[in-house]
């Protein structure tokens, strides 16, 4: 996961949660209609010169395994009845099947697993908000799907001004293991550092939940995320939280797949189909996403 730019407010989603339930799943309710989660997905047809293109080995599984790590809401996160994986990842990996005519199976897995198991064959696909790096296409190709940037996210009342990394300096802050916040927060430690400014504590935890806690409970400072995530709990809080400062970073997320393993070019054809189609359009409408939507997806398209 990582950084990208800000996303317009999300749509309310109906639901009225404590602090404390920041850290459960941050699910909509799926009894009111008016819910994203409760919509129903936009649906996509097979498009058979596209279907073609998929490697026999995984066409005669008829299934593809997608991991996520399912605590970044509205990315992707648990349902409410609390095992199903949804939100807008969810919904475009679905899509992505149906056009190229498989099933899809969605796994809840640690985000800092997903790459190994990509790499190992346990899954074939890992949609869950990856930033596509060129050091990570050393391990994984991706296709490009859309773009988002960091936010920094602090509580309304008491929460430091934090616009920049540099203010970081002297501040405790929560990330996720594994992602591009990780790395950000830990090289702006050394910096303040070698600044001779106080440092940052980096507070490192296994998913985006326990992050989001830490921010709630005060054994942080600052959060940090990626926007649309950033944004969704900071709508989810009634005010407890806010967003600090302008989003930064923007850069593309990536599905990622295993290297070379044929399935790079239908799933490029197949989200192209949805871009044409206006489907993809209409799954991120539906999560109040759309302003990181892109028009010209690629295959390891990273700058840096």
């Amino acid at each position: 996961m990582s950084a990208r730019r800000t996303l317009h407010p999300l749509a309310a989603v109906g639901v009225l949660l404590a602090v404390t339930a920041l850290v459960a799943t941050g699910c909509s309710s799926s009894s009111s209609s008016s819910t994203p989660a409760a919509t129903a997905s936009p649906s996509a047809s097979p498009v058979s010169s596209i279907a073609a293109e998929v490697p026999a080995a995984i066409k005669s599984k008829g299934t593809l395994t997608v991991a996520a790590d399912a605590t970044y809401a509205p990315n992707e996160f648990i349902a409410s009845d609390g095992h199903t994986v949804i939100g807008w990842d969810a919904d475009l990996a679905k899509a992505l099947g149906q056009v190229l005519g498989l099933k899809i199976s969605m796994v809840n897995a640690t985000f800092d697993t997903i790459i190994p198991g990509l790499a190992s064959g346990k899954y074939d696909l890992g949609m869950s908000s990856f930033t596509d790096t060129k050091v990570r296409e050393k391990t994984v190709d991706f296709v490009d799907y859309y773009e988002a940037g960091t936010s920094f996210f602090v509580k309304s009342s008491g929460g430091p001004n934090i616009t920049s990394l540099s203010d970081l300096c002297g501040h405790k802050v929560s990330v996720e293991k594994g992602t591009t916040e990780q790395a950000d927060a830990q090289a702006q430690a050394a910096k303040c550092k070698s600044e001779g400014k106080p440092t940052v504590t980096v507070e490192i935890f296994n998913d985006q939940n326990a992050a989001n806690l830490a921010l709630s409970s005060g054994r942080a400072d600052v959060a940090m995320a990626d926007s649309p995530p950033a944004a969704y709990q900071v709508k989810l809080s009634n005010g407890v939280f806010k967003l600090s400062g302008p989003a930064y970073g923007t850069a593309p997320y990536g599905i990622a797949i295993p290297k070379n393993n044929g399935m790079a070019k239908p799933i490029l054809d197949a989200l192209k189909q949805l871009m044409a189609n206006g489907t993809y359009m209409k799954i991120l409408q539906k999560w109040g996403v759309q302003a990181g939507a892109i028009s010209t997806p690629a295959i390891n398209g990273a700058t840096s």
